[in-house]
C-alpha cells in the first residue's frame, strides 16, 4: 500500500518532516506544502535528513507555495521534483492513503 505523507509545517519549528520521514517506507512519497517547503532548501540543519531518507522515498515541494515565500527554486535540494497543484492531485490520486502531518 502506498502512501503520500504531507508536511505543512516548517521542519525548523516543528518535528512533522522527521516524523514523516521515520514513519514512511520504501516506495511512500512526501510532499512539503505551506512553510513545509522550508524542509526541501539546501543547507538548513535539516536537508541531511531529506537527502539520507530520498534512496527510499519521492519527495516533493509545492511550487506556488515556495514562490508565495519568495524562495527561489535554485535552493531546493536536488531530487526534490518541484509541482504545482494539478501534481499535488496526480500524487493523491497515485497513493492508496495520505496523511498529514501537523
Amino acid at each position: 500500500m502506498s502512501q503520500l505523507h504531507t508536511v505543512n509545517k516548517s521542519p525548523l519549528e516543528r518535528i512533522a518532516l522527521e516524523s514523516a520521514i521515520k514513519h514512511a517506507v520504501k516506495g511512500n512519497a512526501i510532499l512539503m506544502i505551506e512553510d513545509g517547503v522550508y524542509g526541501a532548501m539546501q543547507g538548513t540543519q535539516k536537508s541531511g535528513m531529506v537527502t539520507d531518507a530520498m534512496g527510499d522515498i519521492s519527495f516533493y515541494v509545492m511550487g506556488p507555495d515556495l514562490k508565495a515565500r519568495g524562495i527561489d527554486e535554485a535552493r531546493i535540494i536536488d531530487g526534490i521534483n518541484i509541482i504545482d497543484y494539478n501534481g499535488f492531485v496526480t500524487l493523491v490520486t497515485e497513493h492508496d492513503v495520505t496523511q498529514s502531518w501537523l
